[in-house]
């Protein structure tokens, strides 16, 4: 008989939840395998690119993370997830080297475990960490964390501070600015007017010739140069408005 796992969250009894970033497809369905067969829920990534995106949409418990990805390096990817969330995060590496081990735990890992490994450890470690994750703190966080924050091409909007993050640097908001920014990370690389665009910043009785806006986006641009070096995630698009692009 299975034995189920579960997590006290907002009152009711849930699976926890486990994402799984390795680029090992046997491995990954092995260790898939065994933590379902305990009633762990999992989900499984082969490359670093959507690992944020997941947690947005997954919400996970506790994630396992490979350090050597064909895409972006774990430690890169521990980094992002440490700007914004405070979920326990376990670090693999198949090189064994102590280095690793602490470069991982200085960046904000909670545990460090080399490859091969025994799924039986892993899981021992999943439950160690967890408990020293109080789960109604936690879930509480990270349900804060959610709806405070947007990201969109690698730069996150935090929405109770009014402030634009990417990386280690952050820069305030006007009311203004905030209000533009938003609309665009929430309907990335769609084009705004400006006249949509100052109804959002002011008011639907906004003056439609009022061209103020491209002054905001110039502000806005600077602002966005400040934290990530470039001035070219808002795009001009001729005669229609403008759009929030990658870098």
């Amino acid at each position: 008989m299975k034995k189920v796992t579960l997590l006290k969250e907002k009152g009711k009894s849930v699976k926890t939840k486990i994402l799984v970033v390795d680029d090992d497809v046997k491995l990954q369905q092995l260790l898939t395998e065994y933590l379902q067969g305990y009633g762990y829920k999992t989900i499984s990534l082969l490359s670093g690119t959507d690992v944020i995106k997941t947690i947005q949409q997954e919400e996970p418990h506790i994630i396992i993370l490979d350090i050597v990805l064909p895409d972006r390096d774990g430690f890169e990817i521990l980094k992002d997830i440490r700007q914004t969330y405070s979920i326990p995060v376990i670090m693999l590496s198949a090189k064994g080297e102590e280095t690793d081990r602490i470069v991982g735990l200085e960046m904000g890992a909670d545990d460090y475990m080399p490859k091969p490994y025994n799924p039986r450890e892993l899981m021992a470690r999943i439950k160690a960490v967890l408990r020293r994750a109080p789960s109604k703190k936690y879930h509480e966080a990270l349900h804060k964390e959610l709806s405070d924050c947007i990201h969109a091409y690698g730069l996150t909007l935090d929405r109770s501070k009014q402030i634009l993050i990417k990386g280690e640097k952050n820069t305030e908001l006007t009311s203004t600015e905030y209000k533009i920014i938003e609309a665009m990370m929430k309907r990335p690389n769609i084009v705004f007017s400006r006249d949509v665009l100052m109804n959002r910043a002011r008011g639907d009785d906004a003056a439609s010739f009022d061209r103020s806006i491209d002054m905001h986006i110039s502000k806005l641009r600077a602002k966005i140069e400040s934290v990530s070096g470039s001035r070219r995630q808002i795009k001009t698009v001729w005669s229609s408005g403008y759009k929030l692009v990658d870098a």
